[in-house]
């Protein structure tokens, strides 16, 4: 199993954090420092994503005890709380459940509403319009007029999930029970590729990597990633660790499902109008296939199944896909504006490898 190395700091937290996993004799950033950081910013983002991986595949050199060490515990409380907080604040509240759900399936999508698929959605294109059309998101855009340097640029980024795609969803399980459960471990099956280690989302996102000539490894993009694109991997984990939050974890797998059909069916547009390669076609048809019933499993079971058992957690269901929504049209705003000026969006642009045009 490859395991990554860690990444480089982006500020003063993630730097004492990083210097503390590498093992130097340094302490943690202090708390207070930690309650006065930008929510939204690369530090802080950056900060809770390499303490999010110590529950995945953690990273070269740092012992697996640190996972549950009491002070990074203690770090990550406080930057969640601080991420959490600046969610909340940013969303209106009242909502109901068949409300949110219903914005999702509004199309096309519109700045601030749906979120096309969340950071961990297959079809997940990011709905934050910008530049005079309001209602073009990232997906729209790749699909309309997209180039192949800007879908490798989306596909580098999105790794950051697909290669461990369904797995923050998969804390939920044990905390359901009945007809959510049962619904929810049938959709992550397939998603696991059915017992068919081939048919795994995440080895069919590797494959679509490789035919856009990018390295398949896990965690090889975190460096380029901004700020934007940590925070909607950093939302399905903090859900997923928490099981007080297990409504809101539902909601956000609720957007993924709901929108993943047709955001997949735009990007295998766009794979298919820039030659990208038949593995990257495939990543995206297999999501409009399967995502088409898995939103109704979704909707009518995981979300209906939860809040027959539990109608108190309605709140945080509508919590889980506004947040999802909320952050997806971020990232839009992020990446449209540079692709529509022809330069690159990541933090540090990706080499053309031999044998990959750049239209």
């Amino acid at each position: 199993m490859t395991v990554p190395g860690l990444p480089e700091a982006r500020g003063e937290l993630s730097a004492g954090l990083l210097a503390a996993l590498a093992g130097e004799a340094r302490p943690l950033p202090a708390l207070a420092a930690v309650a006065g950081a930008d929510p939204w910013g690369g530090d802080l983002q950056l900060t809770l994503y390499a303490l999010y991986e110590l529950h995945y595949r953690g990273f070269a050199g740092v012992p697996d005890a640190r996972e549950w060490d009491p002070e990074l515990i203690g770090l990550r409380v406080a930057a969640e709380e601080r991420f959490l907080a600046a969610l909340r604040a940013a969303l209106p509240p009242g909502r109901d459940v068949d409300d949110a759900l219903g914005e999702l399936l509004v199309e096309p999508a519109a700045v601030g509403g749906g979120s096309a698929g969340s950071g961990g959605a297959a079809g997940s294109d990011g709905s934050g319009g910008s530049d005079g059309d309001e209602t073009v998101g990232v997906g729209q855009f790749l699909a309309r007029e997209g180039e192949l340097w800007q879908l490798r640029e989306y596909a580098a980024l999105r790794s950051l999930y697909h290669l461990k795609e369904a797995d923050p969803h998969a804390w939920v399980i044990p905390r359901l029970r009945g007809r959510a459960k049962a619904a929810m471990v049938a959709i992550e099956f397939d998603e696991f590729g059915a017992g068919r280690a081939d048919r795994a989302h995440a080895r069919l996102f590797a494959e679509l990597m490789t035919d856009l000539g990018l390295d398949p490894t896990y965690g090889r993009y975190l460096d380029a990633a901004p700020a934007e694109a940590l925070a909607t991997v950093n939302l399905m984990s903090l859900l997923g660790l928490r099981r007080a939050l297990r409504g809101a974890l539902v909601g956000h797998f609720a957007a993924v499902e709901v929108t993943s059909s047709p955001g997949s069916r735009r990007l295998a547009e766009a794979m298919r109008r820039t030659g990208a390669g038949p593995a990257a076609e495939h990543f995206y048809d297999e999501h409009v296939e399967a995502d088409a019933v898995h939103e109704q499993v979704v909707r009518r079971e995981v979300i209906g199944g939860l809040l027959a058992d539990e109608p108190g957690l309605a709140a945080d269901v509508v919590f889980g896909i506004e947040a999802t929504g909320l952050l997806e049209d971020a990232l839009g705003r992020a990446l449209l504006p540079p692709w529509r000026a022809g330069r690159p969006a990541l933090r540090r642009p990706l080499p053309t490898p031999v044998g990959v045009r750049r239209d």
